[in-house]
């Protein structure tokens, strides 16, 4: 059984190449998304974050199996509120990765898709970023430099999600 999203390189039968379709579009699109709001430099880390925890959101909203394809305007709204600050979006990627994973144990094979969803979270649960401390005290740096200011190391993803938020804002 071919997996949902999934396209052959090849229509023969058996031991076929499917390509994750779905994981790669969603990326697309976040990719797309953050670099029209020109919020960071393509190449650094912070923008890989946002892309990744953009496209966590994009891939696992998508409940019925199909990517809005040109209706991505028509989703802003739904990525908007899965990303805002007051709700618990760890929660919620664990519940639909919990949820992809047992379709992937009753389908015929692994989804490439969610095999590489799941890299990517991975990588925003493992890796950590310096980020300013946001809950630090206002002036409280000697000298007062942005750069200057108090900082943490922060997950990945608290990091990438908001500027995946703003950057739909942007859009």
């Amino acid at each position: 059984m071919q997996h949902r999203g999934h396209q052959s390189t090849d229509g023969a039968g058996g031991g076929e190449l499917t390509v994750p379709m779905a994981w790669l579009y969603a990326e697309y699109i976040a990719d797309e998304l953050l670099r029209t709001g020109d919020l960071m430099p393509p190449t650094s880390f912070e923008f890989r974050a946002g892309r990744d925890a953009l496209a966590l959101t994009i891939f696992l909203s998508d409940t019925d199996g199909e990517l809005p394809g040109i209706r991505v305007v028509t989703q802003l709204e739904t990525w908007l509120s899965l990303t805002a600050y007051d709700q618990p979006w760890q929660d919620w990627v664990e519940e639909r990765m919990s949820q992809l994973r047992a379709v992937a144990k009753q389908a015929d094979g692994p989804s490439p898709d969610l095999e590489l969803a799941e890299a990517a979270w991975r990588w925003l649960e493992e890796t950590e970023l310096l980020a300013p401390d946001l809950n630090a005290v206002p002036g409280g740096a000697p000298g007062g430099g942005e750069d200057e200011g108090p900082k943490v190391w922060t997950p990945a993803w608290q990091l990438g999600l908001p500027l995946g938020h703003l950057a739909i804002h942007l859009f």
